[in-house]
C-alpha cells in the first residue's frame, strides 16, 4: 500500500504486507507518479456523483450511491454485459421495503 503517510492508514496493520509513506508537502500528489491510479479513481468518483447527485442528503445516501459507483467501477471491463445482468438482477430481486433496506447496509 502506497498513502499519503495520514495516521488512519495505520489501521490497515496486518491486513498489509508492505505500507510505503510518501510525504506529499510540498508538492502536489498529482505531481508524483504513486498516486497516479488513485488520483484518477477519486477523479472519476467525484465526476459521477456530481454529474449524477444533484443535491443529496450525504449522510442518508451516501454509501448506496459510493456501493452504485463500486458497482459500476469493478465492471468497467465488460461493458456489453453491465445493462443485461442490471437487469437480470432487477427482475430476480424481490421487492424491498426501506427497512429491509437499511437493515442490509448495516450488515454490508
Amino acid at each position: 500500500m502506497v498513502s499519503d503517510g495520514l495516521a488512519g492508514f495505520l489501521a490497515a496493520g496486518a491486513q498489509v504486507t508492505h505500507h510505503q509513506r510518501v510525504v506529499v508537502h510540498p508538492r502536489k500528489s498529482s505531481e508524483l507518479d504513486c498516486f497516479h491510479w488513485i488520483n484518477t479513481l477519486l477523479g472519476n468518483l467525484k465526476n459521477s456523483i456530481r454529474g449524477t447527485c444533484h443535491g443529496f442528503k450525504v449522510r442518508k445516501y451516501a454509501a448506496r450511491y459510493l456501493a452504485e459507483a463500486q458497482y459500476r467501477f469493478n465492471r468497467r471491463f465488460d461493458l456489453p454485459s453491465l445493462v443485461p445482468r442490471l437487469l437480470f438482477a432487477c427482475v430476480h430481486t424481490p421487492p424491498c421495503t426501506e427497512k429491509q433496506l437499511k437493515a442490509a447496509e448495516l450488515w454490508a
